[in-house]
């Protein structure tokens, strides 16, 4: 569901350009640099950036970039940041922009690890094309996977799951982690939003899938 508009959102977004950045092609090439570490995430469609704020805190040698096109949704994330972290923001930043502009952003092979939570399953099947797990997606992800790059998508919607396996199947990808009740078992080492705590708490299953491009041709066979 799309967020109400706000009016403080922009003058927000304004007052901290270099928090949620105005300008991100200006890093591309050297996002591990900038945010000084070794293992640089993106995730795309952060929302009120829940996610992206706890894994910060819980890897912080690691980089993190959220990306979010709605721009009221991206303001919420960078104030909720600004007031829990405060000055803390050495591995993180956030682009309030669209994920079809990421090789603006990110230069090819730089990304190590996507993050696709929750992401608007377009249930049409004419918006299929809008999906973030859609073909004309996946194919600019293994441009900007690193060598070990993976991509990692939860979701509570089953049918934009399945779709998707059959999505990384057909464009090159090959399962690495894969599981239907994702939250059954205990995952300290991935946070648990807010959104995704009203799914558990309804006894709803979380689906989530690792995969990594294939680099051999005999990934195509497993």
């Amino acid at each position: 569901m799309r967020m109400r508009k706000k009016k403080w959102a922009e003058p927000y977004l304004e007052e901290h350009r270099d928090l949620a950045l105005a300008d991100p092609q200006e890093y591309k090439g050297t996002w591990h640099e900038f945010l000084q570490c070794e293992t640089l995430h993106v995730e795309l469609g952060m929302g009120k950036g829940d996610y992206l704020i706890e894994m910060a805190h819980m890897y912080p040698e690691e980089g993190w970039v959220g990306v979010e096109k709605d721009r009221s949704a991206a303001a919420t994330a960078l104030r909720k940041a600004v007031e829990e972290e405060q000055a803390d923001w050495h591995n993180k930043r956030m682009i309030p922009g669209n994920a079809e502009d990421l090789e603006n952003w990110f230069a090819e092979g730089e990304i190590d690890v996507l993050h696709l939570n929750f992401s608007d399953p377009w249930p049409k099947k004419y918006t299929h094309k809008r999906r973030l797990s859609s073909e004309r997606f996946l194919t600019m992800y293994r441009r900007l996977l690193s060598e070990k790059g993976i991509v990692q998508m939860k979701t509570d919607n089953k049918d934009l799951f399945e779709d998707s396996v059959l999505y990384f199947l057909q464009n090159g990808f090959t399962a690495v982690d894969f599981s239907v009740d994702y939250r059954r078992n205990e995952h300290p080492e991935d946070a648990i939003t807010e959104y995704e705590r009203r799914f558990l708490d309804l006894g709803q299953p979380i689906y989530r899938i690792t995969v990594r491009p294939c680099r051999r041709e005999t990934d195509m066979l497993e």
